[in-house]
């Protein structure tokens, strides 16, 4: 057996542990309809911070090079359980309160197969596709939208739930799922090579970040619903342009001559 290096499985390790919790707090009995609002918002922040998690544990095995094929399928089965079972059990539980059982059980099954499916392709690819870029909307991505879309809309109203969850949560489901499995390409954060001697040159740019972080902080759940959405919709701009380029210079190539 290859080795098995500690820290960068730490770090999965604990994105896992986040999402079991995330999963248990959703069936905590709430005794009020604050508690039950904030069940289901803890269990939001538990996903989210998994996938904060799950982004550092490769960061710290490319930086420290400790990559293992251990790590490599332990971490798929981390995030199968984060943001394939966890974001799936939280639309379960909300669909099933509103008295939609059918809905709940189809959504929520279509969204763990698409993920597992996802997560398969990516290690089958890992090595010779999917080193710069992903060939799919990645699973952590797939359930940021639909947490961080539970977060936003319920800072902006808080009498959000019924029409929220019956008529865009289903929609959001839909399209995340059918991204999942889909050839859209979406740009890779493994980009940042850190590890080679950058750090230099992304330090400005995480400052940055920060600042902007702590000046929006009363916006937190508009500033991630709208990060998320916008890298979903990056990809799928992206995808058509590349598309309709292709159909562009392939009809305006001129045929060659026919020979007598």
């Amino acid at each position: 057996m290859r080795k098995v290096y500690l820290l960068p499985n730490l770090f999965t390790g604990a994105s896992l542990f986040c999402g079991v919790f995330a999963i248990l707090n959703v069936f905590n009995v709430a005794e009020s309809a604050d508690l039950e609002t904030y069940r289901y918002e803890t269990s939001c922040w538990l996903i989210l911070a998994s996938a904060v998690l799950d982004f550092f544990d490769g960061w710290v095995a490319r930086m420290t090079r400790t990559e293992s094929a251990f790590g490599v399928q332990f971490d798929s089965l981390s995030d199968l359980v984060a943001f394939g079972v966890a974001p799936a059990v939280l639309i379960y539980t909300r669909l099933l309160e509103m008295e939609n059982r059918h809905a709940a059980e189809v959504l929520a099954a279509l969204f763990v197969v698409c993920g597992a499916l996802r997560l398969a392709r990516y290690n089958v690819q890992k090595s010779r596709i999917e080193k710069l870029s992903f060939t799919g909307l990645p699973i952590p991505a797939a359930a940021g939208v639909i947490v961080s879309s539970f977060l936003f809309f319920q800072w902006l109203d808080p009498d959000w739930n019924t029409e929220f969850v019956l008529n865009i949560l289903p929609l959001l489901m839909v399209v995340t799922s059918y991204l999942m499995v889909s050839t859209v390409n979406y740009p890779s954060l493994k980009q940042l090579r850190l590890e080679h001697g950058r750090q230099f040159d992304i330090l400005p740019l995480i400052v940055v970040v920060f600042a902007i972080i702590y000046l929006l902080k009363n916006y937190i759940p508009a500033l991630v619903f709208s990060s998320f959405t916008a890298y979903v919709i990056f990809g799928i701009v992206t995808h058509v342009y590349a598309l309709v380029y292709k159909r562009v210079t392939l009809g305006n190539k001129v045929p060659p001559p026919n020979r007598i």
